[in-house]
């Protein structure tokens, strides 16, 4: 009997031994404690389910789910700790089908599961998206009393958040939770909104947090704090900083790291550093976010001294910490800094890493000319991601848009979807290379694939149309999206300026004021654009408006673009203050300033402001020397043009382009120095196109040089034969030079080649609607009629000189002078804008028009301004070459036309 005590005392004492070794196994997941296991069989405790449910624990551990549940179904007894441990385990390594399978095996041995259970069981129903399921073991804690346990109350709290229900609904199942819910059911509620994107109800549930006296710790505050980096701004980020001192939350590494994080997505970088100096503990992480934030904020040489000081603090970079520097170093396009990175990364054996891989793919493919090192380096990855494809395709998109094609078909081919930025990049390059059959190919791909749901796919596709021309396939496009942003529209507003189509850009702004969608910047930048392409002063100015009350009017695209829009509405006193207001103008900002004086005939100012651009410290960039060249060609002022010319190369390191040369061929043309420009076309490094020598010939025309004229008109017939102005040039050539026949022969021969020169045509905008004339067009209102021939008879009772049409019609200009003088508003100048250039003849008639109507008309034409007042214009004569023929015909220096589709009225519904 005794001996027996001694047995079970003995057998007692063991039995609570190992219970402490597996306790503190468990504690410290020591695969040690697992020796236990033979003794537990030998001695006949496994029917101890104290003992085997903390066995159980440490298998599931330690060894796995697989092990765990080899020990689990040999178990002869089990409880609802037993069906607990096994199940949350199998959530935990995302095995979620046989977590919920073991559920059902549970309810089916008749035992009943406890808050833990239901919370592990509904993380997998949303892991799964079996919303129904999940409404099951709704139910089910409903049945047992546990719905208003904190656990599963926080568990349904995030099951229902993250299947996308109300969050005002999760909210109230919240309030019915125990003392209503403490910090953590808030802040996973909170945690499930971020993640889904619902930003802005997950700020309501904070405010209705700190309402019900539930305060915020830290894990709040990072959560938030991530949603305010990537999407709500700067004053969300700043309240939330004021919240988490004012609450006292402990600023420990994490959530130092996400003020960081979001003081750095926000442009701070120097609160960023501030805070990153309120404690003294860094990480890796910590100083990985301030390289990243420096680097996205393009302050290259920061990033890598705050990597200096990292190393010295004794701390090694990560994968991600060379990602950033990597980043940087495609930022700023430095070949030599990559690759000292990348000379860094294999001597710390990162280089299999898959996101370094793709840092050093896409370097390579942007800082390099040739492939071969990002084609070698993707290659040495394992097991390329879809970021890896992409950096290389996009890359390959820039340089060789057919080999994209060959590594998309490979990416596919090796089992890896595409996602919207590689379709984006690929795109983006048909766009650039009007490559019109790739990208229907492309787009009867994304139909095929369905990934044209994603709205950054579709914006390229409406931007590759839109690129290729093909406006109705953009429309079509924006059609059948189901969801459009401002970039669907800005994209499509963009294009059309560039295609010279400023009525359908605007008419675009009717289109996204339709859909509830307000513009940002950008968009607003582009119709500023379309404005000032078109002239429309009025539309303009509701724009400015617009600006100003949003508060974008301090964006520098915004800014840049009221600069353009004044000046090329003639209004450069406005153009002048608009520059004023930009705090810090850029090349842009001074580009457009030049430009302007010298589109408005103000050439001294343009230069003078060229002056004053150096002394502010902007460095002048192409388009400033393009300005000042042309604008000396303008102003007769040939010395000085080409001095600016050569110090191009010479004082500002910029390499002359076409562009360039043909302003320098004009500058020389205009002053005579014909041969001189021919050597210009000869010697220069790039192929001549027609416009250039278009260029020479107009110059010929002007000076009467008959032989190198036709030597032109050859070379351009070459290049361009079916060209109507260079026939047009050539006929007025040899009308101006007595050979009246051969101008008539060229003109039948340009009749017998079925070639018609572009119809001229006028518009003016009135109370915000556009009207415009057409060369040679009857006008059946009497009151238009009327007022022409009322002028004539003034100039004839005045005695002026002037001769009328032969062809008895009305120029364009002449329409909309007499339509001006009857309707634009007395207290203001009449506004006209023309296509093609202003002839001699409407010249003459406007200048006499201003003696008889007392008021001042403004001309906009293909080169310059023309300010008519009192009889006299602003160009005093000297730009008005005596070819009254050539009326209707456009020598501009780019071949775009204005677009005149905009007669209806534009009104900014949203802008005022």
């Amino acid at each position: 009997m005794q001996m027996l005590c001694t047995k079970t005392f003995s057998l007692s004492r063991f039995q609570e031994t190992c219970l402490r070794v597996l306790s503190f196994c468990n504690s410290n997941s020591l695969k040690e404690g697992i020796c236990i296991h033979s003794p537990i069989i030998k001695l006949g405790l496994q029917h101890d389910l104290y003992l085997t449910n903390n066995l159980l624990s440490l298998y599931a551990k330690t060894f796995g789910v697989h092990r765990a549940r080899h020990l689990f179904d040999e178990m002869p007894n089990r409880d609802v700790v037993s069906w607990t441990t096994i199940l949350s385990s199998h959530t935990k390594t995302k095995h979620h089908s046989d977590a919920l399978q073991l559920f059902d095996m549970m309810i089916g041995s008749g035992e009943y599961p406890n808050e833990f259970t239901l919370s592990s069981a509904l993380r997998s129903c949303f892991a799964l998206g079996e919303f129904e399921r999940g409404m099951q073991i709704h139910c089910s804690a409903v049945k047992l009393g546990l719905e208003m346990n904190r656990f599963v109350g926080t568990s349904l709290v995030e099951f229902y958040t993250k299947c996308g229900c109300c969050s005002v609904e999760a909210w109230k199942l919240l309030s019915l939770v125990k003392d209503g819910g403490d910090v953590v059911s808030w802040t996973t509620m909170l945690s499930s909104l971020v993640e889904n994107g619902k930003w802005g109800e997950a700020f309501e549930i904070y405010v209705k947090m700190i309402e019900s006296g539930v305060y915020p710790n830290e894990f709040t505050f990072v959560k938030l704090l991530g949603a305010v980096s990537s999407f709500l701004g700067l004053s969300y980020g700043k309240l939330l900083h004021a919240h988490l001192i004012m609450f006292g939350a402990e600023l420990n590494l994490v959530l130092k790291t996400a003020v960081v994080d979001m003081y750095s997505k926000c442009r701070r970088m120097v609160d960023a550093i501030k805070v990153s100096n309120l404690t003294p503990e860094y990480d890796v992480y910590l100083w990985t976010t301030l390289i990243s934030g420096f680097t996205q904020n393009l302050q290259v040489r920061e990033a890598i001294s705050v990597f200096r000081d990292m190393e010295l603090s004794g701390l090694l970079p990560n994968n991600f910490t060379y990602s950033s520097l990597l980043n940087a170093s495609s930022s700023i396009l430095s070949l030599d800094l990559g690759e000292q990175f990348h000379s860094r990364v294999i001597i710390v054996g990162l280089e299999d890493d898959l996101y370094i891989g793709n840092a050093l793919v896409d370097m390579y493919m942007k800082c390099s000319h040739i492939t071969t090192n990002a084609v070698k380096v993707f290659r040495e990855i394992t097991s390329p991601n879809v970021m890896c494809w992409t950096s290389l395709i996009a890359g390959f998109a820039e340089k060789r848009l057919e080999d994209s094609f060959q590594l998309f078909a490979e990416m596919q081919a090796a089992g890896v979807r595409p996602n919207s930025f590689t379709m984006s990049a690929i795109l983006g390059a048909c766009s650039k290379t009007r490559s019109l059959v790739p990208t229907m190919m492309l787009h009867g791909h994304i139909i095929k694939t369905k990934v044209d749901i994603d709205i950054a796919v579709a914006n390229a596709l409406v931007d590759t149309y839109a690129g290729v021309g093909m406006i109705d396939e953009a429309w079509s496009v924006i059609g059948t999206m189901n969801l459009r942003d401002s970039i669907t529209y800005t994209c499509l507003a963009a294009r059309l300026n560039q295609k010279g189509h400023h009525g359908m850009a605007l008419k675009v702004l009717i289109h996204m004021c339709n859909d509830g969608i307000k513009m940002d910047e950008f968009s607003l930048a582009s119709f500023l654009s379309a404005a000032a392409g078109l002239g429309t002063m009025e539309t303009g100015k509701q724009l400015h408006c617009y600006s100003v009350k949003s508060g974008f009017q301090r964006c520098h695209s915004v800014s840049n673009s009221l600069v353009h829009l004044y000046s090329k509405c003639g209004s450069i006193h406005d153009a002048n203050r608009a520059f004023k207001d930009i705090s810090e103008p850029d090349a842009f900002s001074w580009n457009g300033l030049i430009s302007g004086f010298s589109w408005n005939g103000l050439i001294s100012h343009a230069l003078s402001t060229f002056d004053d651009m150096r002394l502010a410290g902007v460095k002048p960039d192409s388009i400033t020397l393009l300005s000042l060249i042309s604008a000396c060609s303008h102003g007769g002022l040939l010395e000085l043009g080409l001095e600016y010319f050569h110090s191009m190369q010479k004082e500002y390191h910029i390499t002359p382009k076409l562009d360039h040369y043909m302003c320098l061929v004009d500058l020389l043309g205009r002053g005579g120095r014909l041969e001189e420009a021919m050597g210009v076309i000869e010697k220069m490094s790039f192929k001549p196109d027609s416009l250039i020598c278009k260029t020479l010939l107009n110059a010929c025309n002007l000076h009467g040089n008959v032989a190198l004229g036709e030597d032109m008109a050859r070379r351009c017939l070459e290049l361009d034969p079916s060209d109507p102005a260079i026939y047009l040039l050539l006929a007025n050539l040899y009308d101006n030079a007595g050979l009246s026949d051969f101008g008539e022969k060229t003109r039948r021969l340009m009749r017998e080649r079925g070639l018609r020169r572009s119809p001229g045509q006028c518009w003016m905008e009135i109370r915000s609607r556009v009207h415009h004339f057409s060369a040679g067009e009857k006008i059946n209102e009497d009151e238009i009629t009327e007022k022409l021939e009322f002028l004539i008879t003034e100039f004839r009772n005045r005695r002026y000189q002037y001769q009328e049409n032969e062809d008895k019609f009305y120029h364009p200009e002449q329409l909309a002078v007499a339509f001006g003088v009857l309707n634009a508003p007395s207290t203001s100048p009449i506004r006209i804008y023309k296509n093609s250039l202003i002839c001699s003849h409407c010249h003459t008639f406007i200048m006499l028009s201003t003696q008889v109507i007392g008021r001042e008309i403004i001309m906009r034409d293909r080169k310059r301004f023309h300010f008519f007042k009192d009889g006299q214009c602003s160009c005093r004569d000297i730009f008005c070459i005596a070819l009254v023929k050539t009326d209707t015909m456009s020598l501009e220096q780019d071949n775009q036309t204005v677009d005149l589709e905009a007669s209806k009225p534009i009104s900014l519904v949203h802008g005022g």
